[in-house]
C-alpha cells in the first residue's frame, strides 16, 4: 500500500519472549521430522531398553515375579553403576543413529534454498538460529537417554528405599553428565557438518566416516606401537572412557598379551599405560570448540561469492 495513505498499522499482538524466540524453529522441525514412519518406528525402537531395564529393576524387588519364572534373584544383573552405565552406552548408540537421522539436513536445507536471510533479517542472531538448529537433536536424543535414564534412577531409588539414594547420587550425576556431554558432540558435528555440506546422503557418511574411520586408525595405531595413545583420535574411545571416568570404572593401566605359548597359554601380559583423563576432556572440547568455529563461518546472511 502507498505510504502516503498511512493506512498501515504497527503489529499490536502479543510478542514472544526474546529468550525463547529460538524455540519456534524446533517447533516447525518436528512436524517434518514426524511425518517419516521411518523416525517413527525407529524412535519408538529406542525406548525398547529402558523398558527392559526397568522390567529388570522391578523384577529385584518382586518376589512373587521370580517365583513365578523361576529365577534365582543372584542370577539377575546387578542395579549398580555397571548397570546404568550400560544403559548409557546403548542409549548412546540409538542417539547416534537418531542424530544421523535428523542432524545433516536442518541447516544444509536452509543454505540450500538461500533462506539464511529471511532468518537473520528478523530479530533472530546466529547463535539464536544455532542453538534452534541444535536444539532439534538436544531435545530429541535427551527423551530417549537422560530423561529416561534418571526416571529408571529414581525408580531404583523407590523400590530400594534405605537412602540408596543419597548414597548413589553420583549414579545420577554420572547418567545426567555423561549423556550431555554425548549429545552436545553429536549436535555439533552433525550441525557443522550440515552448514558445510548441503547434500544429506553425503552429510549422512560423513558423520559415518568420523565417528568410525579414525576408531580403526587408532586402534592401528595401538597395536602398532604397543600403546593406547591412539584412543585420543577416535571419537567413540573417547566418549567411552569419559563414560568409565564419569562411573567410577575407568583404569590407568590394561594389561596386553605379549607373548603367548604354542598351545594357547599366555606366558607374559604388559601393563600399557591409558592416556590421562583430562588428556579425553581436553580433545573432546578442542573439537566441540572446532565445531563451533565451523558454524560461525559458515551461518550468515549473506555469501561472499567470488568469480
Amino acid at each position: 500500500m502507498a505510504v502516503y495513505e498511512h493506512t498501515y498499522k504497527p503489529y499490536a499482538g502479543e510478542l514472544t519472549a526474546t529468550w525463547s524466540r529460538f524455540l519456534i524453529i524446533p517447533r516447525h522441525a518436528f512436524r517434518g521430522v514426524f511425518q517419516s514412519k521411518l523416525f517413527v518406528a525407529f524412535f519408538v525402537a529406542c525406548f525398547v531398553y529402558p523398558l527392559v531395564a526397568a522390567i529388570l529393576i522391578y523384577l529385584h524387588h518382586n518376589v512373587n515375579a521370580l517365583g513365578i519364572l523361576q529365577v534365582n534373584i543372584n542370577e539377575l544383573v546387578p542395579i549398580d553403576g555397571s548397570f546404568f552405565w550400560t544403559y548409557v552406552s546403548v542409549q548412546g548408540s540409538f542417539a547416534f543413529f537418531l542424530t544421523l537421522l535428523v542432524g545433516p539436513p536442518l541447516v544444509s536445507r536452509d543454505l540450500t534454498n538461500n533462506a539464511l536471510p529471511l532468518y537473520l533479517c528478523r530479530p533472530f542472531s546466529r547463535a539464536e538460529y544455532v542453538i534452534g538448529k541444535m536444539s532439534v537433536v538436544l531435545i530429541l536424543t535427551s527423551l530417549i537417554t537422560w530423561v529416561p535414564g534418571l526416571l529408571l534412577f529414581l525408580f531404583q531409588s523407590y523400590l530400594q528405599g534405605g537412602g540408596w539414594m543419597t548414597q548413589n547420587m553420583w549414579i545420577a550425576y554420572a547418567i545426567w553428565s555423561g549423556c550431555w556431554v554425548w549429545i552436545i558432540v553429536l549436535a555439533l558435528l552433525s550441525q557443522a557438518i550440515s552448514a558445510w555440506v548441503k547434500w544429506r546422503v553425503i552429510a549422512s557418511a560423513i558423520l559415518l566416516a568420523i565417528f568410525f574411520i579414525p576408531g580403526i586408525m587408532g586402534e592401528a595405531i595401538n597395536n602398532l606401537f604397543a600403546t593406547r595413545y591412539g584412543n585420543l583420535i577416535s571419537l567413540g574411545a573417547l566418549i567411552g572412557n569419559i563414560w568409565a571416568g564419569l562411573f567410577r570404572s575407568f583404569s590407568p593401566t590394561v594389561n596386553q598379551v605379549t607373548e603367548v605359548r604354542a598351545n594357547g597359554r599366555i606366558i607374559r601380559e604388559t601393563a600399557i599405560q591409558l592416556p590421562p583423563l583430562w588428556s579425553h576432556w581436553l580433545v573432546l572440547g578442542l573439537i566441540c570448540l572446532f565445531c563451533l568455529w565451523l558454524l560461525y563461518t559458515r551461518v550468515r546472511a549473506y555469501e561472499v561469492v567470488r568469480g
